[in-house]
């Protein structure tokens, strides 16, 4: 089986995506594992400080290895958006596959010097783990947003610059780049032309990730892979097209969240008599497996 590195390689090479999903609970850990293992393709598992903090990092890291083992498929656990060395050194000890430090909402020379010493101090831990860095804040929140967030980088003058990309992977030396392309966490919900709610989330800005690509393979000798996060809202022609453009990996999480919570709600409302949490809960479960397939069918070009 191949390791999460080569699968990004081959990934790149064939211009497609790998998923990945963040959870915080076993069931939707079961759900987003079922998905890519009817399709056939891999994913990546990723927790936040807040969600790792509710599994227990160790625990997380359990569970990804057995299913990694025993079913001979290509799952991995990331550490998703650790702000701290000391974060980073939590998702390490528990043997996590590869660790985000986000330092995105710091100046670019503060980004650089705060991620080099996450990149070293891992290094020195650990050949294998893979270290992204995040060039340009995106906001924080995986949730139904009113509105943008406040600092993030939506002008076309804040998003990240290919040089810019250049240096900070030269400086920092990490393996993956997550960029600021007109991408946010969250869905930003408002009225459409239609006059019906829908999500008014920025269009990706396309050209931009083919010049940071295209940039850093100059630059690099080799290309880099690019990260694409806050992928909750975005439409599937700009996925598509982002993909093509140069990213490798993307990150789903509000929308997961939704469909989990929309279906629990309808699951208690319909079975008020209900106690046992296994029948509760198995339809958020469909309904986070429903998701999850959809979108790693897009990201993989599947039918």
């Amino acid at each position: 089986m191949q390791n999460l590195k080569n699968l990004i390689k081959q990934a790149e090479k064939n211009r497609v995506a790998i998923g990945h999903f963040n959870v915080s609970d076993s069931m939707t850990l079961k759900a987003i594992f079922k998905s890519a293992q009817e399709l056939k393709v891999p994913a990546i598992i990723g927790t936040s400080e807040g969600e790792a903090d509710f599994l227990e990092r160790n625990l997380a890291s359990a569970m990804v290895q057995r299913l990694r083992t025993d079913n001979k498929f290509p799952i991995f656990l990331n550490s998703d958006h650790a702000h701290s060395l000391e974060e980073v050194k939590k998702a390490v000890d528990a043997g996590y596959d590869a660790i985000i430090f986000d330092a995105s909402k710091l100046s670019l020379e503060e980004n650089i010097k705060q991620t080099k010493k996450a990149v070293e101090y891992i290094r020195s831990r650990s050949k294998t783990i893979l270290v992204e860095g995040e060039i340009g804040y995106i906001g924080g929140s995986s949730q139904i947003l009113k509105s943008l967030p406040a600092g993030a980088a939506i002008r076309p003058e804040d998003l990240t610059k290919p040089e810019d990309a250049v240096r900070f992977v030269r400086e920092t030396g990490v393996d993956l780049l997550a960029p600021a392309v007109g991408n946010i966490h969250g869905i930003v919900m408002g009225v459409g032309s239609d006059g019906k709610m829908q999500s008014i989330n920025p269009k990706l800005d396309i050209e931009r990730i083919a010049a940071i690509k295209k940039a850093l393979r100059q630059a690099q000798g080799k290309p880099v892979p690019l990260v694409l996060h806050g992928g909750s809202g975005i439409s599937d022609n700009d996925f598509t097209a982002a993909i093509n453009a140069g990213i490798s990996i993307i990150h789903i999480n509000t929308e997961i969240r939704l469909a989990w919570k929309n279906a629990l709600e309808k699951s208690l409302t319909q079975n008020k008599e209900e106690l046992a949490p296994y029948k509760l809960l198995n339809p958020s479960l469909e309904a986070v497996k429903s998701s999850v397939k959809s979108r790693l069918q897009l990201f993989n070009k599947l039918k």
